[in-house]
């Protein structure tokens, strides 16, 4: 079960917006997510050993708004609550539902862009982008071209790109284990003026997800790792998919990746990295359960996973 926010075509998540969607809709959410789970059961609330809640990074608003509902749930049925790093999140979302075990990770969402290896109980992060995610560059070129946010801008750009037959020079920026996407969404955003949106859109999605590639094949250099797991909502990109297979198959490795299920934000992989942490005896304090914009994936150590 799901609530979506979707916002109007031409505009953007607005945190106040999308947090008054999670507060008008969290409380049936959680019933019908009791019923569904515990049908028949006269207090379902208790049978559940903790509530989980995501502590950051992401919007202040809606963090804030989920984790008032997670305290205050936590209070009345008297269970402690964990908090979870969205990022590893959805890596250990990544790993139950693909079976990768020790995978070099690619995270692609609408505000985070990162490489990330296993290392002494940390994601460490190889690279990133240095100013905009991947995410958030699709969603604002979206925006421009006049391209539906329904079901999301990520999925109507690569329906659009399969029309593509053009490809447009786009600028190309890795530094290393780094990549930069303004640069790119500044010079198409002046090619939609005067050419097709189809063919933007393709050379749009080869371009990113070359640079993506290129990095990630990097790492696997790196860490001598041969399966790599592909996490966040623009995970979910065929494309994207098909680029980083090719290029994993010459390396003698496989690819780990999920449908829009697993790869976009959701709370069965926030309860997924909590039920880790609780079986570790990690909890928070209701006086530690602050939220943060700023919570980076190597931040939260994972004890559930052997040094």
């Amino acid at each position: 079960m799901n609530q979506t926010f979707i916002p109007p075509t031409g505009e953007g998540f607005l945190p106040k917006e999308t947090a008054l969607h999670h507060q008008n809709h969290i409380v049936a959410l959680v019933r019908v997510a009791l019923m569904e789970a515990f049908p028949g059961e006269e207090k379902p609330e208790s049978l559940l050993s903790a509530i989980c809640f995501t502590k950051g990074p992401g919007m202040g608003a809606p963090l804030q708004s989920c984790a008032v509902c997670a305290r205050t749930l936590s209070l009345l049925w008297k269970i402690p609550l964990v908090g979870v790093n969205h990022c590893v999140g959805h890596i250990e979302m990544g790993r139950i539902a693909t079976g990768a075990s020790n995978p070099v990770i690619l995270y692609v969402s609408g505000g985070n862009t990162q490489v990330i290896a296993y290392s002494n109980q940390r994601y460490r992060i190889f690279g990133e982008t240095i100013d905009i995610a991947i995410g958030n560059c699709l969603d604002r070129f979206a925006r421009v071209v006049g391209l539906s946010n329904d079901p999301s801008p990520g999925y109507n750009i690569e329906q659009e790109a399969k029309k593509g037959n053009k490809f447009l020079t786009l600028p190309y920026v890795v530094k290393g284990m780094d990549v930069s996407f303004s640069g790119i969404l500044t010079k198409v955003e002046e090619l939609a003026k005067t050419e097709r949106v189809e063919d933007l859109c393709f050379s749009l999605q080869e371009t990113l997800f070359a640079m993506l590639v290129e990095t990630t094949e990097r790492a696997m250099a790196h860490t001598g790792v041969k399966q790599v797991l592909i996490v966040g909502g623009v995970g979910c990109n065929k494309r994207l998919q098909q680029m980083m297979k090719q290029m994993v198959e010459e390396r003698d490795g496989s690819v780990c990746a999920m449908d829009h299920r697993y790869c976009i934000d959701n709370g069965a992989m926030i309860c997924q990295a909590g039920i880790l942490a609780l079986q570790f005896g990690q909890i928070t304090k209701l006086e530690d359960s602050w939220c943060t914009q700023r919570y980076r994936t190597d931040q939260m150590k994972t004890i559930w996973r052997a040094p």
